[in-house]
């Protein structure tokens, strides 16, 4: 897939997330319309996965450690063909599949029940250790919060990656430098985050979240690196694609009205023209 077309992806994603959180009246818009090009690159070009068989066991896993982020995730399965994207109009709905997290018993292709922060990577590693030790090729992706690098388990999780040498493990961090309480400097400081993945004997990659020719390279890079697991920190913006969420901290955690949704889908459709 070229790299326009992945931006159309994205694009897609991103109105899906605004146009699903509507009827739900609830969900985090910010941290999945950050999140949307990574997701995009990782679910139309770099995993290998099956649609038509979501347990398939060779497929890459995908952990989405902030679980909370879950809107991202689901438009990039509807959109991937796991499921009608007509269920996205029933997130965090009585009996609906969508969960406000996600639940891998409900949710075809959701490879880790998540939303309890800092235990994704635990999981991932878990996933990935299960596949040397079975001797299969997949790859274990993992994408954290910013906010969630507060966890003591994320830290946790980070040694035993790197003791385990999981360098079938790559963790993307979606540093868009905001939580639900405001900065993430200011919440809780991280500063030198590279230093410190560095330091717990990861391969480190700083790239621009927002660019997917970056973010490619990036997991190609990453494939190459043996011995040791390997973490994207990519610098984005919450909210991306939006202008009035753009780095607000308020779109957290709460979902737009319909006149809201109607504004933010117009400067999305009106960017998809932008993109050819």
């Amino acid at each position: 897939m070229t790299t326009v077309e992945l931006k159309r992806k994205a694009n897609v994603i991103r109105q899906d997330i605004i146009s699903m959180l509507v009827p739900a009246k609830s969900g985090h818009p910010g941290g999945s319309l950050s999140a949307a090009d990574i997701v995009a690159t990782l679910y139309f070009q770099e995993m290998r996965i099956n649609p038509q068989e979501p347990n398939w066991a060779d497929r890459d896993r995908f952990v989405l450690s902030k679980g909370h982020a879950a809107p991202v995730l689901y438009a990039a399965l509807a959109e991937k063909g796991y499921f009608p994207k007509e269920e996205l109009q029933g997130l965090r709905q009585t009996g609906h599949m969508l969960q406000g997290h996600p639940d891998m018993k409900k949710t075809p292709g959701v490879d880790m029940s998540t939303g309890s922060l800092g235990q994704g990577l635990s999981a991932a590693n878990g996933m990935a250790l299960a596949g040397k030790l079975d001797k299969r090729d997949y790859h274990v992706y993992a994408l954290l919060g910013d906010g969630e690098m507060a966890e003591g388990q994320i830290w946790e999780a980070a040694m035993a990656a790197a003791h385990y040498k999981l360098d079938n493990l790559t963790a993307i961090l979606d540093f868009n430098g905001l939580q639900i309480d405001g900065t993430t400097d200011s919440v809780m400081s991280t500063a030198p985050l590279a230093d410190k993945w560095r330091a717990f004997c990861w391969h480190v990659i700083e790239v621009d979240g927002h660019d997917i020719e970056a973010l490619q390279k990036g997991f190609a890079e990453a494939k190459q690196i043996k011995g040791k697991p390997t973490i994207l920190i990519a610098k984005t913006v919450k909210g991306k694609g939006v202008s009035f969420m753009e780095d607000q901290a308020g779109w957290h955690g709460n979902a737009p009205n319909a006149e809201q949704a109607e504004q933010a889908l117009k400067e999305l459709r009106e960017e998809a023209l932008t993109l050819g």
